[in-house]
């Protein structure tokens, strides 16, 4: 059973430790919604949010800069007509962290 990640705080990692291993971050992304996406090197996850416009999709890329920085990981994030998409890895460790989880789990939370 996987934990609440909205109840976690991101911790600092840097370049401290291992990354995930892929079954580790499989078994992760059963706390997320179903549009995560593990990239197949299992070394980061992505989102892309769908929208019939621009401004939602602004927003929802000044919601993923909001929690990245209160919880001091930042994602890579591309907007555009229609879509943002927001991808976590933790870029100082090579691949995932439970960081990368928590932040995606509270951004699932904050655009529903």
């Amino acid at each position: 059973m996987t934990q609440d990640l909205t109840q976690q705080t991101c911790e600092p990692c840097q370049g401290i430790g291992k990354p995930m291993t892929a079954e580790q971050a499989r078994e992760q992304m059963g706390a997320l919604h179903d549009d995560w996406e593990l990239s197949g090197d299992a070394t980061q996850i992505s989102r892309t949010f769908r929208f019939k416009g621009f401004a939602k999709a602004v927003y929802t890329a000044n919601l993923a800069a909001y929690l990245a920085d209160r919880e001091g990981h930042h994602p890579d994030v591309s907007f555009g007509w229609g879509y943002c998409t927001v991808r976590y890895t933790s870029h100082e460790l090579g691949g995932l962290s439970l960081n990368d989880f928590i932040c995606a789990a509270k951004l699932d939370k904050l655009v529903i």
